[in-house]
């Protein structure tokens, strides 16, 4: 059993949950601590973090170091979202925070928290599993910014994020100079517009039935008869009845009523609106809050890696379903994706000796496959780029912004000659392990592409075998394959290049 601490340094609360996690027993929560600390208002409005917002977030760190001790706590995780992602001195911040608290915080991308609070979900297990066999959409609500993600029967079809956190529009508003009662109004049309071109996009003849909800305050009094949201699953009208309940009240009331702090109740507000905005866009039925936080999945997420719990969902399915919704996106070729993908596998396996990377960039190349081809869909002749760009400016759920540039390095070298680190690495937030994992997936990667260069999927039950520094490639082909054996040379050499070794073709006769 491990004794497990889990911080979030949010937007505009600092969170703390303690938790037992054992094999036999699973993840239990036995503590959970939370502050209000406004980082979001400050890095929103002006792009930093005042100093005094700092003073007191290593003070209450500091805090949260003295009961993570009395805990006898085995390990920690401490992760900033967007308040700190946003910050024009993130590297400032942060190493500030580490010398004054001895408490080093690792900051997410948008689509590492977004998965967290995935895996928060999921961690519920059959409830979950069996909820996403309809259509449904996950609705995770921030400070900066909101995440939609579409599953149908069973497989995520995709991940969108939009800048419509509360406290964002809590800023936005304020901004307007408008009279308390216009705020609903002026909300509304804010966020309308946006859902408007989401469900246009994505949604198209889609049919949600449910809507799963993550955030800091509807979470908060859901259960509460006063609320009028007692149960965790709802009908998707007892939102609109629970708006009209608060509506009608002053700030003063809600907050005495509810039993949170009157600053949370406007942020309590815009989060209900928007929630229900949502759920009327996409003329769902049920709203489920299953009343989790990030800290429940940096809590199952560790558990994870360390063997404690089992795998409740097969996330690596989600992210490589995300994959080929984007390829699908951009006219892709699923048929020419599935043969990269078995040849590029098949060699990575038998390189498993000589590479030295592990099932993470295995996955990364599975991905950079399903994408190998994206940026035809702007252009042909800059193949290379364009997937590139197109790859990078797409949120890919489960990926780190390294690995998303990793994949779309990849994709791009593909195409195009290999630019070494000595020459752009300077330029690049990549570092050399980075790069030496590029250098190797895009090796494996052009093999696989040559073996495939008429896009006629000619070879068939593709072997590998290392063996005397050379990768014997011995394929089933019963039509000519004089063009891939003319175009393989120069892929060849670049492979050995990489791992001295040399990838020959042998045909079966």
């Amino acid at each position: 059993m491990k004794t497990f601490a889990a911080i979030d340094v949010g937007s505009y609360e600092l969170a703390m949950k303690i938790f037992e996690i054992s094999s036999k027993n699973g993840i239990r929560e036995i503590d959970h601590i939370r502050h209000r600390i406004d980082l979001g208002s400050d890095t929103f409005a002006t792009g930093k973090i005042s100093t005094e917002r700092v003073d007191e977030l290593c003070r209450v760190l500091r805090e949260y170091g003295g009961i993570m001790r009395s805990y006898q706590v085995d390990d920690y995780k401490a992760y900033g979202t967007s308040a700190i992602r946003e910050t024009e001195n993130t590297m400032i911040v942060l190493d500030q925070i580490a010398q004054r608290t001895g408490i080093t915080i690792e900051v997410l991308s948008n689509s590492e928290q977004r998965f967290l609070d995935y895996k928060s979900i999921a961690s519920g297990g059959d409830a979950f599993n069996k909820i996403i066999e309809k259509g449904t959409a996950i609705v995770d609500i921030g400070g900066g910014s909101i995440q939609i993600s579409l599953f149908d029967k069973d497989t995520l079809v995709t991940t969108q994020n939009m800048k419509l956190g509360v406290l964002r529009l809590q800023d936005q508003l304020g901004r307007l100079n408008i009279r308390p009662e216009q705020n609903e109004s002026m909300l509304d049309e804010i966020v309308s517009s946006q859902i408007a071109v989401f469900k246009k996009l994505y949604l198209k003849d889609r049919v949600i039935e449910n809507v799963i909800v993550v955030d800091d305050y509807i979470s908060a009094v859901v259960g509460r008869n006063v609320a009028g949201l007692e149960h965790t699953s709802v009908e998707a009208s007892a939102m609109d009845k629970f708006l009209e309940r608060i509506r009608v009240k002053s700030v003063q009331d809600v907050a005495r009523i509810l039993g949170m702090p009157e600053e949370n109740v406007p942020l309590l507000f815009i989060s209900g609106v928007l929630l229900n905005r949502i759920a009327k866009v996409m003329d769902a039925n049920l709203i489920w809050v299953p009343g989790v936080s990030l800290c429940d999945g940096i809590a199952y997420e560790y558990g994870e890696k360390n063997k404690l719990i089992r795998e409740s969902h097969d996330f690596e399915q989600d992210i490589i379903a995300c994959a080929r919704n984007i390829s699908k996106r951009y006219m892709g070729s699923r048929r020419r994706s599935e043969t990269l993908e078995q040849i590029a596998l098949t060699i990575y396996d038998s390189m498993k000796k000589v590479h030295g990377l592990s099932k993470r960039e295995r996955l990364l190349l599975r991905i950079a496959t399903l994408l190998h081809d994206c940026g035809k869909y702007i252009s042909l002749v800059n193949l290379g780029e364009c997937s590139y760009n197109i790859i990078m400016s797409t949120e890919i759920i489960g990926l780190s912004h390294v690995e998303r540039e990793i994949v779309a390095n990849v994709v791009k070298y593909n195409h195009m000659d290999f630019d070494y680190y000595e020459a752009t690495g300077r330029d690049s937030s990549l570092d050399r392990k980075d790069y030496l994992t590029i250098a190797k997936l895009t090796a494996i990667l052009k093999i696989a592409n040559g073996l495939d260069r008429s896009h006629k999927q000619k070879f068939k039950n593709v072997k590998t075998t290392l063996k005397d520094e050379q990768l014997i490639i011995t394929v089933d082909a019963s039509l000519d394959i004089t063009l891939e054996k003319g175009l393989f040379t120069k892929r060849a050499e670049f492979f050995e290049e990489v791992y001295s070794v040399r990838p020959v073709i042998r045909q079966k006769s």
